[in-house]
Order: structure tokens, then C-alpha cells, then sequence
């Protein structure tokens, strides 16, 4: 490998001459153990952004030479184009602050961008990191990035979860069938009702999230260091979160207290409990799936779902809620991550806090996961589920339960009493309520008619 000479601060460093970046990314990539987890692409995508935001922004103050301009935000978009993927290689664990990955960033914008004009015009500190410190900047990626993969990646998959949801309440609106509590045998109820039930929990995620989102908008960019906005021209932070949320088209601004926006990343917390919510009731519904698949002979059985691949390599013929289990691990994989965040969140010291690279790498994964995972499900498993409808009528015959629509006639302890009887002799319902005598077969047959209780 060839190998050219950079130089910063600390010195001269050797670097791949077919890389872009600079010592301060090659120091990162030799004082810290490189493991498979890097830093998210939508960060650094989002720092591509904030830096050819700032160059447009420093350029208006008449800092920053259009030349100068207009480079640094050719690299950014190719950056953004992903034409540059190859150049940004760090790990997530590394400086609490990120400053490695704008550091990288920087140095990457600055290489390509004087390879492009033929001679050293960009400085990755004095020029592409103009008005800005990693302070304020990793922040904002974390924001931005945040937000766009919310938008772009999960609540599209959530409305797709609605719709299909829809659809199958319609198909089996009609459907009768025990329900369950405690898993036991409940009073009935149709089988879209009880899907209706999974569509509003999807309908209030999808309403949580979306108001969550909107803490997010208050950006760091503009406090640089410590919170005071040193070395950055008058106008700065509102001028370059008006340029941001112009190029994403979200409303975001400049965070009125950048002392708070530095330091504090509750906001990230509070979001990431809409995303937990998510994976609780992914887990839920996902739960349910399987235990009405249960069987196919000694459970309950009472839903088919699709056939994808065989369950076991010992029992031949077995097919196994594949889809169910893989959604499932992924809520606990959610629910871990939010520890995380929360531990994280609640440390750091005085103006800044020094666990920002691990808070988004597990936002981030959480969004991926339920996004990639929920559109699998909703894909392989929940949009083929078909009834059994006789197992769904034999279940709803055989519950002691329908009992509840006789307590309004004969009282709570008679219907109790009829109940309890009928499972003691192994007897049906209707022929342990006649044997009372209060009630005539034409008034339990009213009475209890499944159709008049859903």
C-alpha cells in the first residue's frame, strides 16, 4: 500500500495515499480497537449536510470565499450521494464528543475537494469546520439523522401496518370467536374487532412518534464549544438551522438555550420511549399471532399464517412463527437499546455530555430494526393470516363465558353457579342452565346468541 504524509497539530502521520482523509482520522483509526460497529452513514450524512449548510451560511457573512463555497458543498453532495462511503471507517467507540467522525468528515471534504480544484485550498479546521466544534455539530447530526430515519424509514413501514390492519378487519368483521383474558376463555367477539385492537395500537404509535419527533427540532449548531457560540459570526445558529431546514425540508431551528442543546440529551430519551412503545406493542401483537397459530393440532389454532421455510431440522413436516419470533427478539433488542440511551443520557459532565456517539448508534439500530423487522412481518407473516373458522366456531361453542350475558337475567352467583357446573359434569352450557330451571331454552338461546354480544 502507498502511503502519503498529513500532518496536524500533533505532528506528521502516514496515511493510505488512495484515502481522502487526513492524521486526525488515521490517529482514530490507530488508538481505538476498530470493531464492526461504525458510525451510522445517516450521521455521517447528516454532518455532510451541516457542513455544506455552514459553508453557504459563512460564505453570506463574507468569511468563507465562494471558491471555498462552493467545493466544500460539491464534496458534501457527493457525500450525500453516497459516492464517498469508502471514506469514513471509525468506530462508534471512540471520543464521547464524536470528534473524530467530524474530524473525519472534515478531512474527507477538505481531501476531496482540493483533489477536485488541483491545489490545497480547504483546511479541514479553518475551513470546512468554519463557525463550528464537534460540540455543537455532532449534535445536530445526531438530530437531523434522527429525524430523517424516523420519517423516512419507520413511519412509512407503521402506516403500511395500519392499512394492512385495515384491510384484514374488513375481511373478517363477521368472524365470531372466543376471546381471552388472562388466557382464559372471555366472552366473544369478532376477529376484526380483536385486529381492530392491533390497528390502535399502531394508530397511537404512529401519533406518538410524530409528536415526539418535534422535540428533535432545536438545533445545537451555532453554540460550538461550550455553549456560547464563540467563534462563530453574529447570526450563525439561526441563519444555518433556516439552510438546514431548507435542504431537508423539516422544520427545524436553532435551540434557544445552546447550553441546555450541548449538554442535556433527554430529548433523545423521550423519542426513544415512543420507539419502546412501538417494540412493546410490536411484541404484543406478534405474541398474539402465534398463540392463535398455535398447533397445529394441540393448540389453538384457530389463524393459518404463512408457510416460509421448515421449523426444525429434526422433525420433519414442523413450520414454525418464524416471523413472530424474529419481530419479538427485535422488541427486546429495542428495549435493551433504550436502557442504554436513558444510562447514557444521564451522564456526561458539565457542558457536555460524552455519550453521544452510543446514543444514536442505538437510535438509530432501534429505527432499523423495527422498520427492516415490522415490514418482514407485515410482508411474510401478518398479510397471509386466514381463519379457521371452524376451530374459531368450535372454540366459541364450547366457552363456559357466554354464562356473562345470563347474569343481567338470573344474577352473577346463578350464572357462576350454571358455569361452574357445566365444566364440573363435562356438560354444555345450555344444558347445565336448563337443568336449573330458570330459564327456558328459547331465553338462553336469546340470551346467549353470540351475534347479540359482539
Amino acid at each position: 500500500m502507498n502511503y502519503r504524509t498529513e500532518k496536524d497539530s500533533m505532528g506528521e502521520v502516514q496515511v493510505p495515499a488512495d484515502h481522502f482523509w487526513g492524521a486526525q482520522t488515521q490517529r482514530s483509526l490507530t488508538n481505538f480497537a476498530q470493531h464492526a460497529e461504525r458510525m451510522p452513514e445517516e450521521v455521517i450524512k447528516a454532518l455532510a449536510l451541516i457542513k455544506k449548510a455552514a459553508a453557504e451560511v459563512n460564505a453570506h457573512a463574507g468569511r468563507l470565499d465562494a471558491e471555498k463555497k462552493e467545493l466544500i458543498q460539491k464534496v458534501s453532495d457527493e457525500i450525500l450521494a453516497g459516492e464517498l462511503d469508502g471514506e469514513f471507517p471509525l468506530t462508534v467507540w471512540q471520543t464521547g464528543s464524536g470528534t473524530q467522525t467530524n474530524m473525519n468528515v472534515n478531512e474527507v471534504i477538505a481531501g476531496r475537494g482540493n483533489t477536485l480544484a488541483g491545489e490545497t485550498l480547504l483546511h479541514p479546521n479553518d475551513h470546512v469546520n468554519m463557525s463550528q466544534s464537534s460540540n455543537d455539530t455532532f449534535p445536530t447530526a445526531m438530530h437531523i439523522s434522527a429525524v430523517k430515519a424516523l420519517r423516512e424509514q419507520l413511519c412509512p413501514v407503521i402506516e403500511e401496518g395500519i392499512r394492512v390492519t385495515e384491510e384484514l378487519k374488513k375481511k373478517y368483521e363477521k368472524v365470531i370467536k372466543s376471546g381471552r383474558t388472562h388466557l382464559q376463555d372471555a366472552v366473544p367477539l369478532t376477529f376484526g374487532q380483536e385486529i381492530s385492537g392491533w390497528q390502535g395500537m399502531l394508530q397511537a404509535d404512529l401519533t406518538a412518534l410524530r409528536q415526539a419527533e418535534e422535540i428533535l427540532y432545536p438545533l445545537a449548531l451555532g453554540g460550538t464549544a461550550v455553549g456560547t457560540g464563540l467563534n462563530a459570526p453574529k447570526g450563525f445558529a439561526e441563519e444555518s438551522a433556516r439552510e438546514i431546514a431548507r435542504l431537508t425540508g423539516i422544520p427545524f431551528v436553532t435551540s434557544e438555550n445552546k447550553f441546555h442543546a450541548l449538554s442535556s440529551k433527554s430529548a433523545f430519551v423521550h423519542v426513544h420511549g415512543a420507539l419502546k412503545a412501538l417494540a412493546a406493542d410490536l411484541m404484543k401483537i406478534a405474541n398474539d399471532v402465534r398463540w392463535l397459530a398455535s398447533g397445529p393440532r394441540c393448540g389453538l389454532g384457530e389463524i393459518f399464517i404463512p408457510e416460509n421455510e421448515p421449523g426444525s431440522s429434526i422433525m420433519p413436516g414442523k413450520v414454525n412463527p418464524t416471523q413472530c419470533e424474529a419481530l419479538t427478539m427485535i422488541a427486546v433488542q429495542v428495549m435493551g437499546n433504550d436502557a442504554a440511551i436513558g444510562m447514557a443520557a444521564s451522564q456526561g459532565n458539565f457542558e457536555l455530555n460524552v455519550y453521544m456517539p452510543v446514543i444514536i448508534y442505538n437510535f438509530l439500530q432501534s429505527v432499523r430494526l423495527l422498520s427492516e423487522g415490522f415490514s418482514c412481518f407485515l410482508k411474510h407473516c401478518l398479510s397471509g393470516i386466514r381463519v379457521n373458522e371452524e376451530k374459531m366456531r368450535e372454540n366459541m361453542e364450547k366457552t363456559l363465558m357466554r354464562v356473562t350475558a345470563l347474569s343481567p337475567h338470573i344474577g352473577y352467583d346463578r350464572a357462576a353457579q350454571i358455569a361452574k357446573q357445566a365444566y364440573k359434569e363435562n356438560l354444555t352450557l345450555k344444558e347445565a342452565a336448563l337443568a336449573t330451571g330458570l330459564l327456558t331454552e328459547e331465553e338462553f338461546d336469546r340470551f346467549t346468541a353470540p351475534e347479540t354480544m359482539v
